[in-house]
């Protein structure tokens, strides 16, 4: 992981190019990060370090973690993420905004997609159901259908796609573009949709 910062998803809107083209974007709220660990190769074997980002109640965090943020001398935060190999040379308490993004700059973006609960193949795979309501059929529409052989190999090989939880997965969604970067209000404007519900934590990487 390379440098990045921790944000949240506001939502979708739109914005219009130099040739006045009308482009969908996710508005994003990316830190400002406080760095609260420093990690180094003498002393844990790699280089990173670790971002804080979103402030919570005091009294909603444990002992041991608000000794943690009273090192870095900052609040206590909601999210905490680890950066590794940052090119950086950063300090305890360093405060990272969204500047370190440009204008017309490609982006990784990992959230949280949002969870479906359990759902039937139709949902969760795309099947098309069994078909036609002919011959009796009257409650078979949305059915997978058959599974596979029955003597041999007498199971359902790992793997076969079937009814189950959906969504709530981790998705990373590569090689985005920043069409605008306001410091003022530490937002990103990325091109395109990105998992997650509003209000969700994001990681953003260079």
């Amino acid at each position: 992981m390379s440098a990045g910062l921790i944000g949240r998803k506001i939502g979708m809107t739109s914005v219009f190019s130099a040739e006045g083209k009308n482009i969908p974007c996710t508005v994003i709220e990316a830190g400002p990060c406080v760095v609260t660990q420093v990690r180094t190769s003498e002393k844990d074997g790699y280089n990173a370090i670790q971002l804080a980002f979103d402030d919570k109640k005091e009294k909603q965090t444990g002992r041991p973690m608000i000794g943690h943020f009273k090192k870095a001398n900052t609040t206590p935060k909601r999210k905490v993420v680890e950066f590794r190999d940052w090119d950086n040379t950063h300090q305890l308490g360093d405060v990272i905004t969204v500047d370190i993004f440009n204008d017309d700059r490609w982006v990784d973006v990992s959230g949280i997609t949002k969870g479906k609960g359990f759902q039937g193949v139709v949902k969760r795979h795309g099947f098309g159901g069994v078909g036609g309501q002919t011959h009796g059929q009257h409650n078979r529409l949305r059915a997978p259908g058959s599974m596979g052989a029955s003597s041999f190999p007498s199971r359902v090989f790992p793997g076969k796609r079937l009814p189950g939880r959906t969504g709530n997965d981790k998705v990373t969604i590569t090689n985005l573009r920043v069409l605008k970067v306001i410091p003022e209000s530490n937002l990103l404007l990325i091109k395109g949709s990105i998992p997650g519900a509003k209000g969700s934590y994001l990681i953003i990487e260079k």
